[in-house]
């Protein structure tokens, strides 16, 4: 059947796409039954390439309309637009980066018998390799006059659409289409690995060592979360995906890397939404000396870097072009005084866990399972004060019982010292003043293990391993971590399935 040019085609249905495949097909046999006497076939090793469409672009772009250049190149790339007349076939040939340049075949240049080659044997979405002389169309449009051209890699299924959205769903299913057909697609991918050499640079400032923790561990630590489980025959134990390299930095720190951090996948075998995904990429840091006050000005510097890196300023633009300002310095508050004055009625760490669950049945808050003083703090701050934060904020200062590997606050009763950052109305990181005392951090786990006795899956495990490293002294140390999709979202504006190459999906 003939195709249509992307830029014209209805949806393809079912049957459509079945025909098409099967009379694509029936071309790659042609191709390969025509290698011998056709160079390559369907699918050759390599095809000569001189240039790229992206330099081509750079170089030529601003040709006159009708310009001769007199010079040659051979590129490659993907076919997203062809139209087919009498003498004269016109093509759109896409590169990875989404660039584009035209390659016009003419039966003056290439000779009947290769103009009806094409023809016959050139779809949509396939690959192909072309050289000639380099030109500005009578209508402006930097091209290629083909002297010659092969099949790169034969598809044997059409593209969708190239200029009707995929919906989401779709575009987390085939990641592979959505970078093929969609601009934002390819630049997030980009904005993400700029992301990360931003970060690995502004460490590099700071003496940083970049490291690497084991992601199957024989004990799961370092966050309040259920991991995923799974088996080792050569150890005939039960491993466990890692939740978060903390407890093993912290080994680093204790062994002298006294400013270390690691870019690492996390798995947390909990619930997915649009800000939570049970496998994600988390930056934590740890540095000796130092504390939650000065994790927190290396966090905002880390983000702003990075926001410049990939928006040329601070001030970044959304995918629904909202502008979000990440510069300056940004507001801190502590959570007991701002709860306080949202809920208006003081809240303390001294407020009993009745009055708690009183305030919270009141205000229609869920009351968390295995609710605890801390638990529940938290949960009526969210509530009350959360959805009221515009600017990046560091909510300063959280109850104990539920930061277990934080040190406790050296002026405030009952809170430790820890920080989260929240950005566009979500967490984006934590920070804390490490606990460091090995007696404390074992009773903190004791409790710990309390509530895994009546049932909390999120609770942690005793580490004997961590604290018999801690017995050897660690330093007094600042720590953060940062999800590196949520801070894609932040400067973005996209979910974090948009965020995440290939997210998981049912």
């Amino acid at each position: 059947m003939p195709e249509t040019p992307a830029e014209n085609a209805p949806e393809l249905t079912e049957e459509d796409i079945f025909e098409q495949k099967a009379v694509r097909l029936a071309k790659r046999e042609r191709l390969i039954a025509e290698r011998e006497s056709a160079a390559g076939g369907a699918y050759p090793v390599t095809v000569p390439v001189t240039s790229t469409i992206p330099a081509l672009r750079a170089q030529y772009g601003e040709l006159e309309a009708g310009a001769e250049t007199g010079e040659t190149a051979a590129v490659a790339g993907r076919i997203v637009f062809s139209r087919n007349t009498g003498k004269l076939c016109f093509a759109t040939l896409q590169a990875g980066d989404g660039s584009r340049i035209q390659a016009m075949v003419s039966l003056a240049n290439v000779g009947d018998e290769s103009l009806q080659r094409w023809k016959e044997l050139v779809d949509l979405g396939d690959h192909v390799a072309v050289s000639g002389e380099i030109i500005s169309s009578r209508r402006g449009e930097l091209s290629i006059m083909v002297s010659a051209w092969e099949i790169a890699a034969k598809a044997v299924l059409p593209l969708p659409n190239m200029y009707t959205e995929l919906s989401e769903e779709s575009r987390v299913r085939s990641r592979f289409l959505d970078l093929i057909v969609r601009d934002t697609a390819r630049t997030t991918v980009r904005a993400r690995a700029t992301v990360n050499a931003s970060l690995r640079a502004t460490f590099a400032g700071h003496d940083f060592v970049e490291v690497e923790t084991p992601m199957l561990q024989v004990q799961p630590g370092g966050a309040t979360a259920r991991p995923f489980t799974t088996r080792s025959n050569a150890f005939d134990t039960e491993l466990y995906l890692r939740i978060a390299p903390e407890l093993y930095l912290k080994r680093a720190v204790v062994g002298g890397i006294d400013r270390v951090f690691e870019i690492n996948r996390n798995f947390r075998n909990e619930g997915a939404d649009s800000t939570h995904s049970p496998e994600f990429a988390m930056l934590e840091a740890y540095q000796a000396y130092s504390d939650y006050n000065g994790i927190a000005d290396l966090t905002q510097e880390l983000i702003q870097n990075a926001a410049i890196a990939v928006a040329g300023s601070t001030t970044v633009t959304w995918a629904d072009g909202t502008e979000f300002d990440l510069g300056g310095e940004w507001d801190r508050v502590s959570m007991y005084p701002s709860l306080s004055e949202a809920a208006g009625v003081e809240i303390t760490p001294e407020t009993g866990l009745e009055e708690l669950l009183a305030l919270a049945e009141q205000n229609g808050v869920e009351v968390p399972k295995h609710a605890t003083h801390g638990k529940l703090v938290e949960e009526l701050w969210e509530h009350f004060v959360k959805q009221h934060l515009t600017r990046p904020t560091f909510v300063m200062d959280f109850p104990v019982d539920t930061s277990p590997l934080v040190r406790e606050h050296r002026s405030v009763p009952g809170v430790v010292e820890k920080w989260d950052l929240y950005v566009r109305g979500f967490e984006l990181a934590t920070g804390y003043s490490e606990l460091v005392d090995p007696v404390i951090q074992r009773e903190r786990f004791v409790e710990q293990a309390k509530l895994a006795a009546r049932g909390d899956d999120e609770a942690m495990r005793i580490d004997e391993e961590f604290l018999r490293a801690l017995e050897h002294g660690m330093p007094p140390t600042g720590g953060m971590g940062m999800g590196i999709d949520r801070l894609l979202m932040a400067i973005t504006g996209l979910g974090i399935r948009e965020t995440i190459l290939f997210p998981l999906v049912k």
